[in-house]
């Protein structure tokens, strides 16, 4: 049954297919190989790395993207991808020549309400050391990111948030100016 995921790309070191860009734009190319079906791109947006400090600035895109497949399978098929173009899993939120994070689909909760309920409330400090050991969706901090929401807003601005019950305007609109700010849209 094919089902219709919400996903986040990143980079900002780029990888053997160019610079940030390029790497984004490949990395869409190889999820198409790969048997997905991008059905709606967002804008390339230039953003400050995160957390600050911890590498160059990094190139962000969003997509919305069917798939014959799991949840599981998607998150499979992108661990592959990213570890074709270079990505070592060896700091968190550390410098990526890739990063592709699977954000939602539709709305449905991994593994369940009251697991995703304890990876939504961490502390920040908890978030740059655990990592969970199964696929949480909704993603748990996409709410908090508007290197995530302002370009998940040109693909599924109605999106709802099936936790918190807010779309993606709404959790984008609730984010501070500072940080919408600094979510650039690239000319291609």
């Amino acid at each position: 049954m094919v089902q219709e995921f919400l996903i986040a790309l990143g980079s900002n070191l780029g990888s053997t297919s160019g610079n940030p860009l390029d790497t984004l734009e490949s990395a869409f190319s190889e999820l198409v190989s790969r048997g997905a079906t991008v059905v709606q791109q967002s804008r390339y947006y230039a953003t400050p790395c995160f957390p600050a400090g911890a590498g160059p600035d990094y190139v962000n895109a969003c997509a919305r993207v069917n798939l014959e497949g799991s949840p599981d399978e998607l998150l499979r098929i992108m661990h592959e991808i990213e570890a074709d173009f270079g990505r070592a899993r060896v700091q968190r939120w550390g410098s990526r020549t890739l990063d592709l994070d699977l954000i939602a689909m539709a709305d449905v909760v991994l593994p369940d309400a009251e697991t995703h309920n304890q990876w939504l409330s961490l502390s920040l400090e908890e978030q740059m050391t655990a990592s969970p050991d199964q696929l949480i969706l909704p993603h748990p901090r996409l709410q908090d990111r508007a290197f995530v929401l302002v370009p998940l807003a040109d693909v599924a601005p109605d999106w709802r948030h099936p936790v918190l019950g807010k779309t993606v305007l709404e959790m984008r609109d609730s984010l501070p100016a500072e940080h919408l700010s600094e979510v650039v849209p690239i000319a291609r």
